[in-house]
C-alpha cells in the first residue's frame, strides 16, 4: 500500500491541489466511507457500505444494538479486510447523532486503533 492516498472527502488542499492523506489518516478515510455509504449508493459496488445511517430512527433496543454491531463488522472485514483486523464495534444514538467506535489492528504493521466516528441524521 503506498503511504500517500487521495483524501476522503474529496476536497481540494491549500495549494489548489487534490488533498492526499497518508497512512493511518487513509484507513480511517476508508472505514469512513464504508460505514456512511449506504448499499446502493456506488453504482459499481451496488453492496458497498452498511446502511447505518438508515437504521438510527429504528426503535433503540439491546437486539438493534447487536445488529448493527455485526451489520457494521461484517461490512468492514468484507470491504477493508485485507487492511484491518476488527476487533470490537460500538454503535450509538442520541438524539441527532449517529456514533460508532471501532477497534481495529492494522495488518501492515499490527499497531492496535481505535477510531470514533460521528454524523448528524
Amino acid at each position: 500500500m503506498s503511504d500517500t492516498q487521495i483524501g476522503y472527502p474529496f476536497r481540494i488542499d491549500g495549494r489548489g491541489r487534490t488533498a492526499r492523506a497518508e497512512g493511518d489518516a487513509h484507513i480511517r478515510d476508508l472505514i469512513e466511507q464504508v460505514l456512511f455509504t449506504a448499499p446502493g449508493e456506488r453504482v459499481n459496488r451496488p453492496t458497498f457500505g452498511t446502511g447505518l445511517q438508515q437504521l438510527v430512527f429504528a426503535p433503540n433496543s439491546e437486539e438493534l444494538a447487536t445488529a448493527l454491531q455485526f451489520l457494521v463488522q461484517g461490512a468492514l472485514q468484507q470491504w477493508l479486510g485485507d487492511l484491518i483486523q476488527v476487533e470490537a464495534v460500538g454503535v450509538e444514538s442520541e438524539d441527532a447523532t449517529l456514533r460508532v467506535t471501532v477497534q481495529y489492528i492494522v495488518r501492515h504493521d499490527q499497531q492496535r486503533r481505535v477510531a470514533q466516528f460521528a454524523r448528524e441524521t
